[in-house]
């Protein structure tokens, strides 16, 4: 008797068992989708980040560098560059005779963008932005270019040779210190930067013609489209 009742007892005991381990199947199931719905989510407001931000960018800014501002504008040409950077050392002349040539109808623009692997990117840029702020751009700009193979692709920081720059430049020494230890100098020369990645630059130089990133392989190259953009 007690053998018959354990038998037909069996199958009581063990539906139960099934129908808890069903129910934990769907649970796990229904948290699994709510998971991978979660990650979908995540990685489409990932995605769609970037093309906000580059919505939000702009090639010139109010308070963008302006190399030359022409009378007569007819182009407007933007330039993000490195001053360690001997590719834009290499287009510097063209550049320079772009503003003499063309200098009534061409405005020129320059904006930061220091590559991470150049140990004083960040210094020279650093110190043209300091010189800016006395009205001395333009001389410290030029002066970088001069001066890049004497200090350019060194490992240790040349923020003294700089300084030494805006020495000669006559600069006011105090002035230039406090600009340079402000960390509102360097936020300036990190936002165009920061803009410039918006924009999808990834190395330098890179140039913008009314608004429109070149694809360029040499110098003539940016003279031929700046002179096609003026008509000449």
């Amino acid at each position: 008797m007690s053998a018959q009742r354990s038998t037909t007892q069996r199958p009581t005991t063990q539906r139960p068992t099934a129908q808890r381990l069903t129910s934990r199947r769907l649970l796990q199931l229904v948290l699994l989708i709510g998971m991978l719905g979660l990650v979908g989510l995540l990685v489409a407001y990932i995605l769609a980040t970037p093309e906000r931000d580059a919505a939000a960018a702009d090639v010139v800014r109010e308070d963008s560098h302006v190399l030359n501002q022409a009378p007569d504008e007819k182009a407007v040409l933007v330039e993000f560059l490195d001053f360690e950077c001997e590719v834009c050392r290499a287009y510097y002349p063209t550049v320079e005779q772009l503003r003499e040539q063309h200098g009534d109808e061409l405005t020129v623009v320059m904006r930061y963008f220091p590559i991470p692997a150049h140990t004083n990117s960040t210094n020279a840029a650093v110190a043209v932005e300091a010189a800016a702020a006395q009205g001395q751009l333009e001389p410290m700009y030029q002066r970088m270019y001069e001066t890049q193979a004497e200090w350019g692709e060194a490992q240790d920081s040349r923020a003294d040779v700089f300084r030494g720059f805006a020495q000669e430049l006559g600069l006011d020494m105090n002035a230039y210190d406090a600009a340079v230890a402000d960390p509102a100098t360097t936020e300036r020369v990190q936002s165009d930067f920061d803009e410039g990645r918006a924009l999808g630059v990834g190395g330098t130089p890179t140039f913008f013609l009314d608004g429109e990133k070149l694809e360029l392989t040499s110098p003539e190259a940016l003279a031929q489209a700046v002179q096609g953009v003026l008509g000449q």
